[in-house]
């Protein structure tokens, strides 16, 4: 395993790319007519009278949504098997935009200001390992762009971990090969004071396989926005996500899964538990099966579980499909206390009602951390849930 700690350095500027732009009061017909630019400026100043800020006020990205941002000054430490590479790239490198572009402000203004992308590539053919590690301590409203490039054929797994203080916009591409399988997951485990509001965009090519997993625990607010665009036929996404809101935290999930092509197939699975007053979480599964993707296979699934009085869940699925010619669409959402019935039945062999509430705890987010096949991951976020858990005192 190679480790090395790279150098932030400025570079060319991205060039600027405007998409379908609607009529002043004309509104979205469909998910993907969206505005997309690289350009700030092309976006409004954030409402809540906004579908894509519905449930997140300005105020509370501490900066984000302005027009410039310094660019990212704390550690990027990587560690990754033999035959992965690593390098500053500017525009003109082909990976820089290859899986997408902003669909939203911070997301523009990130782009602007990070003037060049820490480009991660894994070879193809090959077994590879990475682990990415940014620990901030800057308060600075910032920005940095990553890529991840998973050659044809590469079989890798990318751990992408966030710590310390920031308040910061993060845009992520991930470019699957043909025939590649990528397991990417994205820890967020931010000090009790962070904002970050992360982009993460995949596109997929010919049989690509794609595992995305997002597991927010820490910062006052969090946002990850993942979408993933397949390109060819037998593309396979599974996105899977887990938080854990505490007293006035804002964890927010929203996915756009776009099936633009025939025979692709997709999962969502997210859960997330809530407790103190003011826990907020949002989660958003937007799904689009457009006229020309026959065959496409997909589902989403949102369970949030609500531990005391005062906090809140948003759970919004959304599918829209264009023909008729699917293996099968679907989605499902709930959001509860405790199953009375699981808890007496815990108590009736003998389990403190206390102790009875974790272990039905555990139980509904260990399906998701389970996923992650890392030991050692595993276990710093399964101590993390039960510090939690012994701060409710239920």
């Amino acid at each position: 395993m190679t480790t090395s700690t790279p150098t932030v350095e400025s570079g060319s500027v991205q060039h600027g790319l405007e998409a379908h732009s609607h009529g002043a009061g004309v509104p979205i017909q469909t998910r993907y007519e969206r505005k997309r630019s690289t350009n700030v400026a092309d976006f409004p100043a954030i409402s809540t009278r906004e579908e894509q800020w519905r449930y997140l006020p300005a105020a509370r990205l501490k900066g984000l949504d302005a027009d410039s941002l310094a660019e990212y000054v704390g550690d990027l430490e990587i560690k990754h098997t033999d035959g992965v590479t690593t390098a500053w790239v500017g525009s003109d490198n082909p990976a820089f935009g290859g899986a997408g572009i902003p669909e939203e402000r911070p997301s523009a203004a990130a782009w602007g200001s990070a003037e060049q992308a820490y480009l991660v590539t894994l070879p193809g053919n090959a077994k590879s390992e990475v682990q990415l590690t940014l620990n901030s301590e800057s308060i600075e409203p910032s920005a940095i762009h990553l890529i991840v490039d998973a050659k044809p054929f590469a079989e890798s797994t990318v751990i992408l971990d966030h710590k310390g203080e920031a308040i910061l916009s993060e845009n992520l591409e991930i470019i699957v090969g043909d025939e590649a399988h990528l397991t990417l997951i994205s820890i967020q485990d931010w000090n009790a004071e962070a904002v970050h509001a992360s982009t993460q965009m995949a596109r997929l090519g010919r049989n690509a396989k794609l595992k995305h997993l997002v597991v927010s625990l820490g910062g006052e607010t969090v946002r990850v926005s993942t979408s993933a665009e397949f390109t060819q036929p037998g593309g396979d996404v599974e996105l899977l996500g887990m938080y854990f809101a505490d007293e006035d935290q804002h964890l927010e999930n929203r996915l756009y899964v776009d099936h633009a092509v025939p025979n692709c197939k997709s999962r969502v699975t997210y859960k997330g538990a809530l407790q103190g007053d003011g826990a907020h979480t949002v989660w958003v599964g937007d799904v689009l099966i457009r006229m020309a993707a026959e065959g496409t296979d997909t589902y989403e699934l949102n369970r949030n579980l609500l531990l005391t009085d005062g906090a809140r869940a948003d759970s919004v699925p959304n599918l829209e499909i264009e023909t008729g010619q699917i293996a099968g669409a679907g989605h499902a959402s709930a959001s509860g206390r405790f199953d009375d019935e699981q808890l007496f039945y815990l108590q009736a062999r003998g389990i403190p009602e206390i102790e009875a509430r974790r272990l039905v705890v555990r139980g509904f987010l260990n399906e998701i951390i389970q996923q992650i096949g890392n030991e050692e991951i595993e276990a710093r976020l399964t101590d993390a849930i039960e510090a939690e858990l012994a701060r409710s005192n239920s």
